[in-house]
């Protein structure tokens, strides 16, 4: 029957105990282990039967169980010693405290916007990689005292849950959340959005992670389903996370000076941010330059088709009025969606817009930032593929999250206290690790996965002493899941081998409208359930994150084989390694990085050069047997290398093991990844946005002013004449070049003229990446300048005028470049 009246219940939580409810409400408890203890020791059967999560295990208690833990000495105790940590973590000084202290940060608060957030499976507000690298974010600024607060959507559904049914087909439920069992607080302030004549109100509920502010927008029949509904419904969500999330942070009394844009879904910001100061006096350009200056776009598609784009007449639909209120016109907006380069596209592109109105960008990984150089350099014409402005923070993950309790232990022991932010120099240490402990904390994580497997899936399956190999990710297409299940026989004797079985575990979700990925599943479901290697293969239904943490545990392979370069970064493989698993993988994403060759881990040879992709996958499926057959099992099985105190331990395997760590200890981790955002583009951000917000935003007005006349002039910039001795030279030799440029109109400040050179090719190319230097302006008109000859051979050089302000962020920005013909 349906209630008439509703209200909610607290635990009854004695005063004695009262920090409990404290630490329940802070998610700073995911990754205190010894916050998690506490809570497991109170009442283990709760806390199991609420699925870890504090506050439904608090109200599971019974007043007399409660009266009972009250009066225990040893209770009262470790709940306040657990406050006092918890205390500590919130308000003790910590990296970006110490840092500012010897040189002052201009950092005062980064905004974060992301459309999900992966903190912890009991708050499940993500569906993916974004939203768990988002968490990580979130977790490591907290541990570093990063001043940073979160912006995200808090969604009635979340992602679904996963099961299969009888015939191995992907089934989705999704169940209804309740903000106040997952740690979230209402902080009784809303905000409104117009949504094309509907006035939305929209809630602003707070969750603390850690030190760290995470603000969720709840717009009732808008934030109903993580990535759900239709085009409409999308953008009708992005604009609520970018619009009415500027207006959450105004409403709580918040002034960042970086806003970080993680993907393009939060776009809409920076035009919410340009209303606000055309509201109080500027034009639109000047206030585009006074929002430029603090936005950070951080992209994660390395293909065009994963990019968001909402067709014209839809942003016609729900942008009609912004224009009108800003001072432009319809074709103006759509521009700044819009490349020229893509003449065909009438549709909005969303990444298009976030690296046009932030100052800076960013890909993922090394490859990831290479990859999205090429797919934008259309937007920067007459750019060199290697400058256009977008740079690379490869990503990392949160240690303590994802870490097993043995593993955490064995590096704190063997690497530094501290060891997640632990300098090459410690993680060295790990090759004295004693192989015996390395040995046994690995034993005990696949003993773990193996039991939690057979709790989820019956008695039998898997086998705690024999190589386990995990594959878990989203399933797309071109993540081939199902490469193995191309040689099915030969699979087979893998699994069956009588001397060096291998398991295998398999996780992970298709989207609901995604066909292909669910018939991946259901090919790996359907030979799983093969009599013969059903207790070998198995697929693990409802990945989330605690599925993922208990693969990572207990995993002695990671397996990664998607088409090169599709793969963004892709971080799982960082998390296993961190647990001493070791990668198999095409060198994609990070691992294109940080692969040594075959030291810590194994390179599946990548075909990417084939134009034909079934054969491409199978050459790269063959070259994936012969690593399992040849080197990964022989590797793990062989014991011929124990020590009397080592007996019968893979000591080859346990090297690999150590190498694994002093390569990559130092380099996978969030706490790495999070100063790189700091130094690299929050600092500089943040003191640019207070150059050109300074009286009154005066320098911004100053720069669109000086970019007009810039954009006038240009049409008549050209360097008229460069001459340089083209005699034959040896390699080493310094050279004197002298160009003359016709400035049309402007002085010799507002440009900078520069000379490139190096080897051409054949066709008299400059080959990639040339050394450049540039000219000094001569008082007769004369640019002036001395070079260097590089290696010997065929060999070039040209010039080029590019605008000169101290305000840009760099020299491509205002969209001028003119070449020496």
């Amino acid at each position: 029957m349906q209630s008439v009246r509703q209200f909610s219940v607290d635990p009854a939580v004695p005063e004695a105990l009262s920090g409990l409810n404290q630490l329940a409400n802070n998610l700073h408890w995911c990754w205190d282990r010894e916050v998690q203890q506490l809570f497991a020791g109170l009442h283990p059967d709760a806390w199991a039967e609420s699925g870890h999560q504090p506050l439904a295990m608090l109200g599971m208690i019974t007043p007399t169980e409660w009266a009972r833990l009250a009066k225990d000495p040893s209770v009262v105790t470790a709940v306040a010693d657990a406050v006092d940590r918890l205390d500590a973590a919130l308000t003790s000084p910590r990296w970006f405290q110490t840092k500012s202290s010897d040189a002052p940060s201009p950092l005062d608060l980064v905004a974060y916007f992301s459309p999900e957030f992966g903190i912890s499976e009991t708050v499940p507000q993500y569906s993916g990689g974004l939203g768990i690298l988002a968490g990580d974010h979130l977790k490591a600024s907290s541990d570093l005292g990063i001043p940073l607060v979160g912006i995200g959507l808090l969604y009635a559904e979340g992602y679904f849950r996963q099961s299969l049914d009888a015939d191995g087909w992907q089934q989705e439920r999704f169940p209804r959340l309740e903000p106040t069992a997952m740690a979230l607080t209402n902080t009784g302030l809303h905000v409104s959005i117009d949504l094309a004549g509907d006035v939305v109100d929209v809630a602003i509920w707070r969750a603390d992670v850690g030190r760290i502010s995470l603000y969720l927008l709840d717009a009732p029949g808008v934030t109903d389903r993580l990535y759900g509904g239709d085009v409409e419904h999308r953008l009708r969500q992005e604009m609520v996370l970018g619009i009415a999330g500027v207006r959450a942070l105004r409403a709580l009394g918040l002034a960042p000076q970086v806003f970080h844009t993680n993907e393009g879904h939060a776009g809409f910001l920076a035009l919410e941010r340009i209303r606000e100061l055309v509201a109080g006096g500027f034009s639109f350009a000047e206030a585009v330059e006074a929002t430029r200056a603090g936005g950070v776009f951080t992209t994660h598609t390395p293909v065009p088709a994963g990019i968001d784009r909402f067709p014209r007449e839809l942003i016609g639909k729900y942008f009609s009025a912004y224009v009108a209120e800003v001072g432009i016109t319809f074709d103006q907006l759509m521009a700044i969606g819009h490349r020229v380069d893509e003449p065909d596209e009438t549709r909005f592109n969303m990444a298009v817009m976030g690296l046009r109105l932030a100052a800076r960008a960013n890909g993922v990984a090394k490859l990831h930032g290479a990859v999205s150089r090429e797919m934008f350099n259309g937007m920067w014409p007459g750019v060199p593929v290697d400058e256009v402005p977008i740079g690379s923070i490869t990503n990392g993950v949160h240690a303590h999250s994802w870490v097993s309790p043995e593993i955490d232990q064995l590096l704190r022991e063997g690497i530094h206290g501290v060891w997640d932010g632990a300098d090459d120099q410690s993680w060295a240490r790990a090759a004295q690790i004693p192989a015996g402990a390395v040995w046994a904390a690995r034993s005990a994580g696949r003993g773990r996965l193996v039991a939690f497997v057979r709790d989820r899936m019956g008695d039998g399956i898997l086998d705690p002493d024999i190589l386990t190999i995990g594959f878990a990710r989203r399933f797309a297409t071109y993540k081939r899941a199902t490469l193995l299940l191309s040689h099915p026989d030969r699979l087979r004797r893998l699994l069956l081998d009588p001397d060096r079985p291998v398991q295998f575990v398999f996780a992970g979700k298709a989207h609901p409208a995604d066909h292909p990925g669910k018939e991946m599943i259901q090919g790996i479901e359907r030979f799983a359930r093969e009599l013969d290697v059903r207790h070998r293969f198995v697929f693990l239904p409802d990945y989330d994150i605690a599925v993922a943490r208990a693969m990572y545990h207990g995993c002695d392979v990671w397996l990664n084989n998607p088409r090169r370069p599709l793969e963004a970064c892709g971080t799982s493989g960082m998390k296993a390694s961190l647990n001493g698993a070791m990668n198999c993988s095409i060198r994609d994403g990070w691992w294109d990085e940080w692969s040594d060759g075959g030291g810590n881990g194994w390179d599946i040879a990548s075909a990417d050069d084939d134009p034909d992709s079934n054969r491409r996958d199978q050459r790269e499926a063959l070259n994936l047997f012969g690593l399992l057959e040849q080197d990964i099992m022989p590797l793990f099985y062989d014991t011929s290398g124990a020590s009397p105190d080592a007996d019968d331990l893979p000591i080859g395997w346990i090297d690999k093991m150590r190498r694994n760590w002093m390569s990559l200890g130092p380099k996978v981790t969030a706490s790495r990844m999070v100063r790189d955002y700091i130094t690299e583009l929050y600092e500089p951000a943040a003191a640019a946005s207070t150059v050109i917000n300074a009286d009154g935003a005066k320098p911004a007005r100053v720069l669109s002013a000086w970019k007009e006349t810039v954009l006038g002039a240009w049409p008549e910039v050209a360097v008229t004449t460069l001459d340089t001795d083209t005699s034959p030279g040896r390699a080493g030799q310094t050279r004197t070049v002298r160009a003359t440029v016709d400035l049309g109109g402007l002085t010799p400040a507002d440009v900078t003229v520069q000379v490139l050179h190096g080897p051409i090719d054949s066709h008299g190319e400059l080959l990639a990446e040339p050394a450049r230097i540039a000219l000094a302006y001569d008082a007769s008109g004369v640019w002036l300048g001395e070079y260097t000859v590089g290696r010997s051979g065929a060999y070039g050089l040209t010039a080029r005028v590019l605008p000169l302000n101290p305000l840009l962020a760099n020299p491509f920005e205002v969209g001028c470049i003119a070449w020496a013909q």
